[in-house]
């Protein structure tokens, strides 16, 4: 099993910057996608960015691209996704998820953290 801890998640003002962080544990030996999805209240979780296992795949949601950034360190197993120019509809739960294949999609992760609250004021 892989643990997933996510932190960073803060209130911030529209334009500004966060870096959340997914640290993970348990059997980080195998390989594994990490994606990063949100949640509105009452809506499902979308898909927010992906990274594989050495980095060589690496996908975004139409709404963040150019805005967000997704990167990893296998050796810290940490996996950061860097958000720029936040919006306020960018408010939501964020989670990190690890699965053994690249996808966009929730089912196909088997492991979630807890997720982390980011809110974006205008």
């Amino acid at each position: 099993q892989v643990q997933l801890a996510e932190s960073g998640g803060e209130l911030v003002q529209a334009g500004g910057s966060l870096r959340l962080s997914c640290a993970a544990s348990g059997r980080t030996h195998s390989p594994y996608t990490i994606a990063w999805f949100r949640q509105f209240p009452g809506k499902e979780r979308e898909f927010v960015a992906a990274i594989s296992w050495l980095g060589r795949s690496i996908d975004y949601a139409d709404s963040v691209k150019g805005r967000f950034t997704i990167s990893r360190d296998n050796a810290k197993n940490v996996i950061d996704l860097q958000m720029n120019s936040l919006k306020p509809e960018d408010t939501a739960v964020y989670y990190c998820a690890a699965g053994p294949h690249f996808a966009l999609m929730a089912h196909e992760y088997d492991y979630w953290g807890q997720g982390t609250q980011v809110t974006v004021s205008s």
